[in-house]
């Protein structure tokens, strides 16, 4: 009987901790919902959000919630509701079976030109331009859409990766919340996608893969608004799926025809007409590796990578993965001239300085920023000063140093 009062304890403190784990899981799914809700159903949140009756406002926007993704309508936060909303999705809130945004937006013209701005390092360059061209090659081979290439320019849809805030007033909120988002047709911000850097991007069905969720935000793009209908490719939310199966539903089919027809033929589904820069190669000739006499112009490190420039190229190289990638600056930075003089990375501001001349430019993330290029001398330096040799930044004192001929 000497164990009697440890086993009473035990059996005491365990009584009280389940109850208490119970009531922690369920004020945590509460508050998930309510966020869930105020990002994609307008819930607007007040003191009496979580009062569960009928008629409260949470929920009625449970049950809207529960109606548009498929599920059973009870207004109450049940395990298919939680699993759910713990998923990975898209970007923009939900307001039908395939639905248009207001005003049913679309492209006048049946030829569009679109442009990637600039790159993610998860994946390789080549790989990148097939996903996106495939991701439109969907849409095209059920309308008489066709998309160009470019790579300078303007283009109808503009396509880029960024993290967190990216000047379009839509700030992505970091890994495993929204992944993309794109616009409907029309000007300014009209038509371009934008992916979250902060996913890891892949080709395959591991990680986020790129051509799914462009396919996806391309029905955006070209003015379909979110579905209803589960099976869907516009369903809100990102799943596990087949790559050897086309991934366009009826319903997305119905959408989109509805918009812009029927396909003229199926056999000249999406020209991949790209318009260069007719001075540029198709390739970057890679220089020679091997040559003693190699240099470079300058070197930095780049979200835990290390890119060394030469002339209009760059190599990629990350400690974990053997081989560097190699690319043309412009292909990631059209902005930027050959031949950068000096860049340093300030790790702590997410941003990369690079030098050309009496220039410089921020890249914030992996975009430029639009204010640049800047001229040196709004840095302090004196206005014969034509150029900066190096560059490095000292992360543990917070500054930067400048090498200029025999001075820094």
């Amino acid at each position: 009987m000497e164990n009697l009062p440890f086993l009473l304890l035990l059996c005491a403190a365990l009584s009280h901790a389940f109850p208490a784990d119970t009531r922690q899981k369920k004020e945590d799914g509460m508050q998930l919902t309510q966020k869930y809700l105020e990002n994609y159903y307008g819930f607007k949140k007040d003191e009496e959000s979580f009062i569960w009756k009928s008629s409260s406002p949470m929920t009625k926007k449970i049950k809207e919630m529960q109606e548009f993704l498929g599920l059973e309508v009870t207004g109450k936060l049940d395990s298919g509701t939680l699993n759910l909303v713990q998923k990975r999705r898209y970007g923009f809130p939900d307001i039908a079976r395939f639905s248009t945004f207001a005003g049913e937006p679309k492209w006048a013209k049946k030829v569009l030109t679109y442009r990637i701005l600039n790159y993610t390092p998860d994946l390789h360059l080549a790989d990148v331009n097939a996903a996106i061209k495939k991701a439109l090659s969907v849409w095209s081979s059920e309308t008489p859409l066709k998309f160009i290439k470019k790579d300078r320019g303007d283009a109808d849809i503009m396509i880029s990766f960024a993290a967190r805030g990216h000047n379009d007033f839509i700030p992505f909120d970091g890994s495993g919340g929204p992944i993309a988002h794109a616009y409907a047709p029309g000007k300014d911000f009209g038509g371009d996608a934008h992916f979250d850097e902060d996913e890891t991007w892949t080709k395959s069905t591991e990680g986020t893969n790129l051509f799914y969720v462009a396919a996806y935000e391309f029905g955006h793009s070209l003015g379909l608004f979110q579905s209803k209908d589960s099976n869907a490719l516009m369903y809100p939310v990102y799943r596990k799926f087949d790559l050897s199966v086309f991934p366009l539903h009826q319903d997305d089919i119905n959408g989109i025809q509805y918009l812009y027809g029927p396909s003229n033929t199926h056999n000249d589904q999406c020209e991949s007409i790209e318009i260069k820069d007719p001075t540029e190669s198709k390739e970057p000739t890679l220089p020679d590796t091997c040559d003693p006499n190699l240099t470079f112009d300058a070197v930095t490190t780049f979200h835990g990578e290390i890119m060394f420039f030469k002339d209009k190229h760059f190599w990629r190289k990350h400690s974990a993965v053997r081989t560097a990638d190699f690319s043309l600056i412009s292909s990631f930075w059209p902005q930027l001239p050959p031949g950068v003089d000096a860049a340093y990375e300030i790790p702590e501001k997410d941003e990369t300085v690079i030098f050309k001349g009496n220039e410089f430019w921020v890249v914030r993330g992996d975009t430029i920023l639009p204010v640049y290029p800047k001229k040196i001398y709004t840095l302090g330096f004196s206005k014969d000063v034509t150029k900066i040799d190096v560059a490095f930044y000292n992360g543990n004192e917070g500054k930067a140093y400048y090498f200029i001929a025999d001075k820094f």
